[in-house]
């Protein structure tokens, strides 16, 4: 089952990570209310954690990072929203709130937050996230806000579909197109065709002209 319905806030920690999950239950450990249930390294383990969890001993909320292996975790989020749409999702990332925060948001999850985010802002967004809230820093709501002033005359990472985004992540990390087919489950030429897209909406030329346009917008956060 969901929802807070005891006194303690039972967390699932997906990060493939070792020392961000330790830490993240070093955070929570402080705090007498929450307490994790169960860690999960890539995003199938998310999601078999999740069923077995809700089937027995109970989840208030996963706390999700967005670059899990296997399965990404935008994926992950999605899969967990279709499946169990009243589990609050925190979704967590070392990536500026420009380019992930409206992208989560709108996939469903109740809030995004920063890795490097302050322990008491930390717990205060898993509890709100877990009481049913949705929990916005100031630089997410200042995203979205300027999502929604854009509309449809979106520009650069925003502007990509989800598969867009998340062969453009792949590419700015420096695989090749085989090696994005191969994690995506997706043929070569399918992929080549996304970064064709991906080039054209970005308005670069190549692969090393994205990897500059992505550190570009990786500076430019809302409030960083």
């Amino acid at each position: 089952m969901t929802g807070v319905l005891t006194d303690t806030l039972r967390v699932l920690i997906g990060d493939d990570h070792r020392i961000v999950r330790e830490g993240l239950k070093q955070i929570l450990a402080d705090a007498p209310d929450v307490r994790v249930v169960a860690e999960a390294q890539t995003g199938p383990e998310v999601l078999a954690q999740v069923a077995q969890l809700l089937g027995s001993a109970g989840l208030d909320l996963v706390l999700l990072d967005i670059a899990l292996p296997d399965i990404d975790g935008l994926d992950v989020l999605q899969q967990l929203k279709r499946a169990h749409p009243k589990l609050p999702v925190l979704m967590l990332s070392t990536y500026p709130e420009k380019q992930y925060a409206v992208r989560c948001i709108k996939l469903g999850a109740s809030g995004y937050l920063n890795k490097s985010a302050d322990p008491d802002d930390m717990l205060a967004a898993v509890r709100k996230v877990a009481a049913g809230g949705v929990f916005l820093t100031p630089a997410t709501a200042e995203a979205l806000a300027t999502a929604v002033g854009q509309g449809s005359a979106q520009a650069g990472p925003e502007a990509l579909s989800h598969r867009e985004h998340q062969v453009y992540r792949l590419l700015t990390q420096g695989q090749t197109v085989s090696e994005i087919g191969a994690q995506l489950g997706l043929a070569p030429n399918t992929v080549s065709t996304y970064r064709a897209r991906i080039l054209e909406k970005t308005g670069t030329k190549n692969d090393v002209e994205l990897a500059l346009y992505a550190e570009r917008h990786a500076r430019h956060r809302p409030g960083g």
